[in-house]
């Protein structure tokens, strides 16, 4: 039977990568933080064992298990959202915490190890991104996530373990976290509230969250997997015009206002990928990019309305 330790098992991409596990024949050690709130998200199934552990505490992880596993899926990571990007004691903490984790199951046995591992990697560019491009991350989250990949490229080729990344783009769905761009903008269309926004002209991406995990396991269990892959739907237009289709999809009589909202002094993120590498391995997705987005907006709506 194969095992998955997975931290932030409660998170977004968490949560649904342990429930789609959970069907299978397969053991989940699903890691959350003591006295998570989101607890409930996880399926109560005896193939599923919840482990109760800090970040800080993540030393013990591999005590915790108390046995060799195969894939460690590390998705924890705190200061995730606007400001505590920044914050370099947060983020700092994260690397201590994750190189901790890695070591703690290293030391037991590990085979796999699958890292969180964002687009804010890359820094800033206006042409589609590809793995082999340099990284130039320009703020505290995305260098302490390039900073473990590193880290783990070297701890993993010392100690035999295979080394995935999946470098998540813009990942949406039912569930996500209400200030999420998709979320609160589509909270306030369903009151047809106005809609402070850019000028919404960068290229963007959406990859629907059941897509992601589908393709996440997919990559994890073929074995000649390994390295970085860009995890979209490789299809991008500018942000506009999803936008546009977000208020159409909810017959808003919102008003969008474009341009009140500034780009931070970093200038516009654009996030338009190049997924030939992940499709080579996985195939590509149905629809050519996946879900399409006007049927993963009706569900997010539909669970909103629920």
């Amino acid at each position: 039977m194969l095992s998955f330790v997975i931290t932030g098992a409660t998170s977004f991409i968490g949560s649904y990568l342990v429930r789609a596990l959970a069907g299978s024949n397969y053991q989940i050690y699903a890691v959350i933080r003591p006295n998570s709130a989101n607890k409930s998200l996880l399926p109560e199934v005896s193939n599923v064992k919840i482990i109760e552990l800090d970040m800080n505490d993540y030393y013990k992880l591999g005590e915790a298990i108390g046995q060799p596993c195969d894939f460690f899926v590390h998705l924890a990571w705190n200061g995730t959202r606007r400001e505590d990007r920044d914050d370099n004691e947060i983020q700092t903490n994260n690397y201590k915490n994750s190189r901790a984790a890695l070591e703690s199951l290293g030391k037991i046995g590990l085979k796999t190890f699958v890292t969180g591992g964002s687009q804010a990697e890359y820094g800033n560019y206006n042409i589609k991104i590809h793995e082999e491009l340099p990284c130039n991350p320009v703020g505290a989250y995305g260098t302490m996530k390039l900073a473990l990949y590193e880290y783990a490229k070297g701890f993993c080729k010392n100690n035999s373990i295979r080394l995935i990344e999946p470098r998540f783009f813009s990942i949406y769905g039912p569930g996500d976290f209400e200030g999420s761009m998709v979320m609160s903008i589509l909270q306030k269309m369903l009151k047809n509230a106005d809609c402070p926004l850019t000028e919404a002209t960068q290229m963007w991406d959406f990859m629907y969250i059941n897509d992601a995990v589908d393709a996440l396991i997919k990559l994890m269990l073929t074995p000649t997997a390994a390295g970085v892959y860009n995890f979209a739907s490789g299809l991008s237009k500018p942000l506009k015009e999803f936008i546009e289709e977000m208020k159409m999809i909810s017959n808003s009589k919102s008003k969008l206002l474009y341009g009140v909202v500034g780009y931070p002094a970093t200038g516009a993120v654009n996030l338009e990928a190049c997924v030939d590498k992940l499709n080579k391995v996985i195939g590509s997705m149905g629809g050519g990019g996946g879900t399409l987005f006007n049927i993963g907006i009706t569900n997010i709506i539909k669970t909103i309305q629920n």
